[in-house]
């Protein structure tokens, strides 16, 4: 049995092929049927042109961005590898449903480096469902998949970061369930969370544990580049100088991103799901992609 994701794409791309030409197949057979029955084979075609079949072809890009979505379900809770079909999607949580891979105990996911949050938590996925010894080759073949193969888990780092929810929106026609919390324009501070697990503690706890003590990591970052700028000279001094400038521009950012943040997480805002995802959506867009 095979646990390279290459291999399983191609199964599964013969296997749309199979249904794509079945189905062009009847659709054809049909058409002569009726141009037989009205005697019209001077006037209609029984081919049908591919584009105008319903069934679709595998395409390997929109399938490793379809697995990646499913991963990040599983991560929040979406979906088990333990249960077919929807897992949760709102009213009584049950943690038994998730053997294989148990959800983020908080609903909240970072995505600012690739050894922690979101990003180690899709590799994680990747190891559990298809092995250990197979993990790098199938990390290779997603990044390739995604347009980079030079380093697999920047790469996928990367979609994660600056992809990955626009082609969420897109898919779920700018309704999104999975919501992206950014600090700014230039992304000092990212996090996801799935809607259908929030509650009006959750942007407290996303101050309190993930975003004040990334500031506290920051802060730490620019005062080791500030030291290194001291004994630094010639062209190292310019790097640094150049970095430290970067640096206090995310912290600035931060100190923003953190009073909106902090007057949320007071107010303790609450989502009502059956007003719909844009009106709820409104009530945190500040701090929102």
């Amino acid at each position: 049995m095979s646990y390279l994701i290459s291999d399983k794409y191609k199964e599964w791309e013969k296997l749309c092929e199979q249904r794509f030409r079945k189905l062009k197949q009847n659709e054809e057979k049909l058409n002569s049927f009726f141009i037989d029955l009205y005697d019209i084979a001077d006037e209609l075609d029984p081919q049908v042109n591919d584009s105008d079949i319903t069934v679709r072809r595998a395409e390997l890009q929109r399938e490793i961005k379809s697995l990646i979505s499913y991963a990040v379900g599983c991560i929040f809770g979406r979906y088990s590898l333990d249960r077919e079909g929807l897992c949760f999607a709102g009213g009584k949580w049950d943690s038994s449903a998730y053997k294989t891979i148990p959800p983020c105990h908080d609903n909240i996911m970072t995505v600012n480096d690739m050894e922690n949050g979101l990003t180690a938590a899709v590799i994680d996925f990747i190891e559990k469902v298809y092995g250990s010894d197979t993990l790098e080759e199938n990390l290779d073949f997603i990044a390739e998949a995604l347009g980079n193969s030079s380093d697999s888990r920047k790469t996928l780092h990367d979609y994660l970061q600056k992809s990955f929810f626009a082609d969420h929106s897109k898919v779920y026609k700018n309704r999104p369930i999975y919501w992206h919390f950014t600090s700014g324009r230039k992304g000092a501070f990212r996090a996801v969370m799935y809607i259908h697990r929030y509650d009006e503690d959750l942007l407290s706890v996303l101050e309190k544990e993930y975003a004040l003590p990334y500031q506290a990591k920051l802060k730490d970052e620019l005062h080791k580049l500030s030291e290194e700028y001291i004994a630094a000279k010639g062209v190292e001094k310019t790097k640094l100088r150049r970095d430290i400038s970067r640096m206090q521009t995310l912290l600035l950012e931060m100190e923003g991103f953190l009073q909106r943040l902090h007057q949320m997480a007071e107010n303790h805002i609450k989502l009502d799901l059956d007003d719909g995802v844009k009106a709820n959506y409104e009530k945190l867009k500040d701090i929102l992609v």
